[in-house]
């Protein structure tokens, strides 16, 4: 039984694009790195539903080009060889190397399914201390994608939907109860403050009985290597993830 691939729908979504839109910046990224792939509105669908677990090499240059995140943040299964079997043609057999890879086999157990579906945009809210502006304090906002499957959720940022110019956020979250746990990256604006730096640290949440709000802690490095703390909250605005209702929260947080 094959489980989504919310991740890769999650950032998509993000990116404001149908399947049909995606499929085309994936084969305009091929052209313009002189590495041409075919990519389709169906290959998009076979890997979103987790028909198609692990992307060719060269779609996975194209999908970390069209979305701006390392295949391994794109929530696609992990990949080992696989080999084949052939005639060396000297009547034995030669075992060499496939040119694709297949799925590992999981070794965790089946999750059981979430409570409640907390899919829809959100509002995200952290504060982080600025060692070199004064240790003043600073309210980083995104408005946010999160899309569940069972206890999985994960989010990303809508493109200009943040408080901190361009900055792009993604959220890799497990469900448990009413607890969140998973991890977070900012890829920080090129002509913001930090220059285009990229962060990434852990996350735990506590959902709300009324789950319209989630607060927490997230903890990760900062500039100077030493390890940093502070809150984080996540509140829903809208539980569609309707194109119309993703096109009106594609601006900056007030």
């Amino acid at each position: 039984m094959t489980s989504p691939n919310g991740a890769l729908r999650a950032a998509r979504m993000g990116l404001l694009m149908s399947q049909d839109d995606f499929a085309r910046a994936l084969r305009e990224a091929g052209q313009r790195a002189g590495q041409p792939n075919d990519a389709s509105k169906r290959l998009v669908q076979r890997w979103e539903s987790g028909t198609t677990a692990a992307p060719r090499p060269v779609y996975a240059r194209a999908l970390e080009v069209v979305t701006g995140l390392p295949i391994e943040s794109l929530g696609f299964a992990a990949s080992v060889p696989t080999v084949r079997v052939s005639d060396d043609g000297r009547g034995g057999h030669d075992v060499e190397d496939a040119a694709f890879g297949i799925t590992a086999p999981s070794t965790t157990p089946p999750q059981p399914a979430a409570r409640g579906n907390y899919s829809g945009v959100w509002l995200s809210a952290y504060e982080y201390v600025s060692s070199s502006r004064g240790n003043e304090v600073f309210t980083g906002k995104h408005f946010v994608v999160l899309l569940q499957h069972n206890n999985r959720i994960t989010a990303r940022s809508l493109p200009r939907a943040a408080t901190n110019g361009g900055s792009q956020l993604t959220l890799d979250l497990e469900l448990e109860t009413n607890t969140l746990t998973g991890t977070w990256t900012e890829q920080t604006a090129s002509d913001g403050y930090y220059r285009g730096a990229r962060y990434h640290g852990a996350i735990q949440l506590l959902i709300e009985p009324t789950g319209r709000r989630i607060a927490g802690k997230w903890v990760g490095f900062g500039k100077e290597f030493d390890v940093n703390t502070g809150p984080w909250e996540l509140r829903l605005m809208d539980s569609s993830t309707a194109k119309k209702t993703l096109d009106a929260y594609n601006r900056p947080p007030e």
